[in-house]
């Protein structure tokens, strides 16, 4: 069995741009797809995967270790999180060619199921990226509160919330009385049972990050993601080493290389490795078995297409140290007129699935009627002095 093309194809679901890569092989029927999704990078990325095809054209789509490191190492200069994020959707397709050509799921393929089910939480609103704005922005502690009853109502038993507003290196008490009412409000709502997991996009410094951390240790959050930004580990470790409640990190992080520091640090409790951009299903179950010596959980993030919660879930029945996975199952009404899926879902999990390979197919007549449109840069990191002189 050889590939005989690679293609990758963009699909416009208002907030990101999905790209779907199709894998080709010489055998009548057999494809793979994979996601390689990288908000406002789409352009970007679609060259990537173009220029990884003629590396591994006449390759054995099977060879999955081979492929990766050939496109990885034989691109000679180190590639980033675009490259990374082509890599990550070519590999996710050949997982799902091989698991079609054995008639299996991919997570049997990956040492089988070492769970009979999968936790997911999802954002306010279930991942419809509007209530995500109109909460964002608000200071309505009720608001919060009834979004994340609606989540409840779902069947989900853990919901994300972004509730620290973006701040200098220092910041005035009113931030974090307001962070700290939202989240009260938020926790009479749902209860106990209900974990709630804070995010906070990188938008802090070291003192306002753990700051932060202590107002809201008292409502017990799930984890406190992504407190400051990710280009300084050390920070990052000092933030984990002063909080009174976990901290989870590593969605902008690519291959085993750049979380090694974070592990070797201790500098969170949960690693966040994406799938989608990290270098693919067997690069996550590297870093996943390196967290696993440092006793750390996994929360893998995903906040993109349906062929990543495929994926995904592959990766989680799979690996011991898993947490709780993050979905975005309505971010489009029309999703899964997209992509065809065995996917269920039942009370907040994922069940296994027995389709073979990811258990997913790309409807491009449906994927065709939404092409690609330039993102709008939503403003989730970016923060502006109230002196400064910024057109964003």
């Amino acid at each position: 069995m050889k590939i005989t093309a690679v293609k990758p194809l963009v699909v416009h679901a208002e907030m990101r741009n999905w790209v779907f890569v199709k894998v080709e092989t010489d055998q009548p029927g057999l494809w793979g797809w994979g996601e390689a999704s990288l908000e406002w990078k789409t352009r970007s990325v679609v060259g990537a995967v173009q220029d990884f095809e003629p590396m591994i054209i006449g390759e054995d789509p099977t060879r999955i270790e081979h492929l990766y490191q050939k496109m990885y190492r034989q691109s000679f200069w180190r590639t980033g999180v675009i490259g990374l994020s082509a890599i990550s959707g070519i590999e996710q397709a050949c997982w799902d060619i091989f698991g079609k050509s054995l008639n299996q799921p991919v997570y049997k393929l990956l040492g089988g199921a070492v769970r009979t089910k999968v936790r997911m939480y999802t954002h306010l609103g279930g991942g419809d990226m509007r209530s995500v704005y109109e909460t964002q922005w608000s200071n309505d502690a009720k608001l919060f509160a009834d979004r994340a009853l609606e989540v409840v109502a779902k069947g989900y038993s853990a919901v994300k919330v972004l509730i620290t507003p973006p701040t200098e290196s220092l910041n005035s008490l009113a931030a974090y009385r307001s962070a700290e009412q939202i989240m009260e409000a938020i926790r009479r709502a749902v209860g106990e049972k209900i974990d709630i997991l804070v995010d906070c996009h990188g938008r802090h410094s070291l003192a306002n990050a753990i700051e932060f951390c202590r107002v809201l240790a008292p409502y017990r959050p799930y984890f406190v993601e992504e407190p400051v930004p990710p280009e300084n580990v050390d920070v990052l470790a000092e933030v984990r080493k002063a909080s009174p409640v976990p901290i989870a990190t590593g969605e902008r992080l690519v291959t085993r290389y750049q979380f090694r520091e974070i592990l070797e640090k201790l500098a969170c409790h949960v690693i966040q490795p994406d799938l989608c951009h990290c270098g693919g299903i067997w690069e996550a179950k590297k870093i996943a078995a390196m967290a696993e010596v440092y006793t750390m959980g996994v929360a893998p993030h995903n906040p993109l297409g349906p062929v990543a919660n495929a994926a995904a879930l592959h990766f989680d029945l799979s690996t011991p140290n898993f947490l709780i996975q993050e979905d975005m199952l309505a971010d489009v009404p029309w999703r899964w007129e997209v992509v065809q899926h065995a996917l269920v879902t039942e009370g907040g999990y994922w069940l296994p699935p027995d389709a073979p390979g990811l258990g997913i197919e790309v409807n491009e007549t449906a994927a065709g009627k939404h092409p690609f449109e330039q993102e709008v840069l939503h403003p989730l990191t970016v923060r502006a002095h109230d002196d400064a002189i910024l057109d964003w």
